[in-house]
C-alpha cells in the first residue's frame, strides 16, 4: 500500500512469480536431458533422425509455453485507488483493455467467502451496481491479509 497527494491510499497487486531466469535455465536443460535420456538407445541409427525433430518440438513447446506465461504474468495487474469519495479498480490483462470499476467507498462492500466461491478465501468488493473480484490470481492467505488490510482503511473513512 502506498499514499499519493490525490489518493488516501494506492494498492498494486501482481500474481507470484515463482521461477526466475536460474531456474528457467535449469528447468529447461533438465527438460532437454530427460528428452535425450531415451535417445541414447537409438543413436547411430536412422531411427535417432526421425526422432530428433519430435524431441527438438516438444522441447520447443515447453520453452515458449514458459516464456508466454510469465509474460503474461508480467502484465497482469490490479490497482485500487481508494479516495474519499471515490474507489477506483483497473485490472491490467495480459491481452485486451484494462477492466475498470468505481463506486462511493461509503457505500462498498467487501466480502470474503471462505468457502463455496470459484476459489479459496473469494474477495470480492460491491458496490455501483456491480460486483467485482479482487486478487484472484492471489493465494489464499494473501486475499485474506489484503481483505484486513482494506476493511481497516475502509473503516477509518465511515
Amino acid at each position: 500500500m502506498t499514499r499519493d497527494s490525490d489518493a488516501l491510499v494506492r494498492i498494486q497487486v501482481t500474481p507470484n512469480r515463482s521461477l526466475g531466469t536460474r531456474g528457467f535455465v535449469w528447468f529447461i536443460g533438465l527438460t532437454a536431458g530427460f528428452l535425450a535420456l531415451p535417445m541414447v538407445a537409438v543413436v547411430g541409427t536412422m531411427v535417432l533422425w526421425g526422432l530428433l525433430p519430435f524431441m527438438g518440438a516438444a522441447l520447443w513447446g515447453v520453452w515458449y509455453a514458459l516464456n508466454r506465461n510469465n509474460a503474461d504474468r508480467a502484465r497482469l495487474r490490479e490497482e485500487l485507488t481508494l479516495s474519499r469519495d471515490q474507489m477506483h479498480l483497473t485490472r491490467y490483462q495480459p491481452r485486451g483493455a484494462p477492466l475498470t470499476w468505481a463506486a462511493n467507498p461509503y457505500w462498498v462492500q467487501l466480502k470474503l467467502t471462505e468457502k463455496g466461491g470459484p476459489v479459496e478465501q473469494y474477495l470480492t468488493l460491491s458496490g455501483g451496481g456491480r460486483e467485482v473480484e479482487l486478487g484472484g490470481f492471489l493465494s489464499p492467505e494473501e486475499r485474506v491479509q489484503l481483505h484486513e488490510d482494506l476493511h481497516r482503511v475502509l473503516a477509518r473513512l465511515r
